[in-house]
């Protein structure tokens, strides 16, 4: 059963919730039948630019349409689309960290825009704090996640922190209790970009494919690069 109100309540109080059952098994065949057809890469940026079928078969899915309703208001629009893969036996890990930077359409100079980056042809930035306290990413797990094949795992409250600096003095005991998070196949997570998350290594014989959704209700200057209205 959805339970929008706990999830709202558990995305503000520990910066992630997590709910079952949200994709049928249909409609997961269909997601990766999409993304198959498509590059043959870890992962797949503007993931829903390169594969726009993909918006009809999320945002038309009940389950997800209540759920997104109660965390996002009419404001919310889509501004980054992902798909990732940590295949199995994967021998990288990925350490603490926030997920700061956002995709953007030009470079323009602004207070509060900081660390520029152009990756994979695209441009980075950093924004000022309040766009990242407003933004919501969505986890749609296509396989079932667990310690063995690269669950996140999650310093709960971190969120609240404000940016963090990652150092060689950052000790993750000083930023909340680690949790991880197992979810199972078709379910979702939603979180917050502020929330210090990890990942391990994979010693699973199975994949860990996720497809990775942020949305925000704040506009920038230098414009969203994947803005889209969910409809």
């Amino acid at each position: 059963m959805i339970k929008p109100y706990q999830s709202k309540k558990e995305l503000t109080e520990k910066g992630f919730s997590i709910t079952e059952n949200i994709f049928e098994a249909k409609e997961l065949q269909q997601l990766i039948s999409l993304i198959d057809t498509s590059e043959k890469k870890y992962a797949i940026r503007q993931l829903v630019n390169k594969i726009p079928a993909i918006q009809n078969i999320i945002f038309k899915n009940k389950n997800f349409q209540e759920l997104y309703n109660s965390v996002c208001d009419k404001n919310y629009f889509l501004t980054k689309a992902i798909f990732f893969n940590k295949p199995s036996k994967s021998n990288w890990f990925v350490s603490h960290h926030q997920d700061l930077s956002i995709s953007v359409k030009e470079k323009v100079i602004n207070d509060g825009y900081n660390n520029w980056t152009h990756k994979s042809g695209q441009l980075g930035v950093i924004p000022p704090k309040e766009v990242l306290e407003n933004t919501i990413t969505i986890r749609i797990h296509i396989d079932k996640t667990d310690e063995t094949n690269g669950a996140l795992r999650i310093l709960e409250n971190s969120h609240t922190k404000g940016i963090i600096r990652i150092d060689e003095h950052f000790n993750k005991t000083n930023f909340g209790e680690e949790v991880l998070c197992e979810v199972e196949k078709g379910g979702v997570m939603l979180m917050k970009p502020l929330l210090l998350h990890a990942s391990s290594k994979s010693i699973s014989e199975f994949d860990r494919r996720v497809i990775h959704l942020e949305f925000c209700n704040k506009e920038i200057p230098m414009g969203w690069l994947e803005r889209k209205e969910v409809e």
